[in-house]
């Protein structure tokens, strides 16, 4: 196993990297920095996108663009112009509140939770987006929404919040895009102050978490317990992804801004994107949103 950095932007909050197999190239975005940035899967040919609010997720459509969660609702982002419009904003509300990790299902739904900004009150929600632009609650009751994935049979969500200490699993109807069950996937240890953040799951079914602020990457087996742990340069990393050609290169994002002062300072390769190679493992390929 090797670590390198691909690119080294100082993004502010790293997020929510996504390799689309399609076009071949890696997207990844910098929450509170307000951008979109795409690369290759060697990390040349870096491209960049400004968004007007602070963005937690992003997916590529089906027929081009973009559909984002930004902090006041689900938007569409024009890659030829770069417009950015309203769909919905499902929490107009609660204005301390934004919306924060997202992932599309088999099927093609957006499925995105929101978080509250002061990272105190048990007061988001978790949304679906139809591809006909329809919008479903699915949870509630969460401080900060994470790590939305599936088994790779699609029947088996994944998802955090990442105070709880928790990573849930849930029974997921590919037909309605509906989740019910919910239960404990895996305890987080957090004694040494890390939490769940981005997670994704492999071919093999084993989910891939980075645990944010202990610098850690955990490989969860699909009965929950730990497979194997990778220790990241930063202990600031947040959400991670397999892509490259052969979809077996671990992307692994970070940030470079302590957003609260008691979190871990980190040294020069803070707010990279790094990329960790000879694994021997591959990932699934993400499916584009529908509408």
């Amino acid at each position: 196993m090797r670590i390198e950095v691909l690119v080294d932007v100082k993004t502010h909050l790293g997020e929510g990297p996504l390799w689309d197999v399609e076009d071949q190239r890696l997207y990844w975005i910098d929450s509170t920095g307000k951008n979109v940035f795409r690369c290759t899967a060697d990390g040349r040919e870096v491209r960049g996108w400004d968004v007007p609010q602070s963005i937690g997720s992003m997916a590529i459509r089906r027929h081009g663009g973009a559909v984002l969660s930004l902090q006041r609702g689900f938007h569409f982002l024009d890659f030829k112009t770069g417009e950015v419009e309203l769909i919905i904003d499902p929490e107009p509300n609660r204005p301390d509140n934004r919306l924060n990790d997202g992932k599309v299902d088999k099927r093609g739904r957006f499925i995105a939770g929101a978080m509250d900004t002061k990272e105190l009150g048990k007061n988001a929600g978790l949304y679906r987006l139809d591809p006909d632009l329809s919008l479903h609650q699915i949870d509630d009751g969460i401080i900060v929404s994470n790590g939305p994935c599936w088994s790779p049979s699609g029947d088996i969500f994944y998802f955090a919040d990442s105070w709880s200490g928790e990573i849930w699993a849930y029974d997921y109807d590919l037909n309605t895009g509906k989740a019910s069950n919910r239960r404990v996937f895996a305890k987080v240890d957090t004694t040494t102050g890390g939490v769940a953040d981005g997670s994704t799951v492999d071919e093999e079914g084993y989910l891939w978490n980075a645990q944010v602020f202990d610098g850690k990457v955990i490989r969860y087996a699909p009965d929950g317990s730990v497979d194997r742990v990778i220790d990241m340069p930063v202990k600031k990393v947040t959400s991670v992804m397999f892509g490259g050609p052969n979809l077996d290169v671990l992307y692994v994002t970070s940030m470079a801004k302590r957003h609260l002062p008691q979190f871990p300072a980190d040294p020069v390769e803070r707010g990279s994107l790094f990329a960790v190679y000879d694994l021997g493992v591959r990932g699934l390929e993400e499916t584009r949103f529908g509408g």
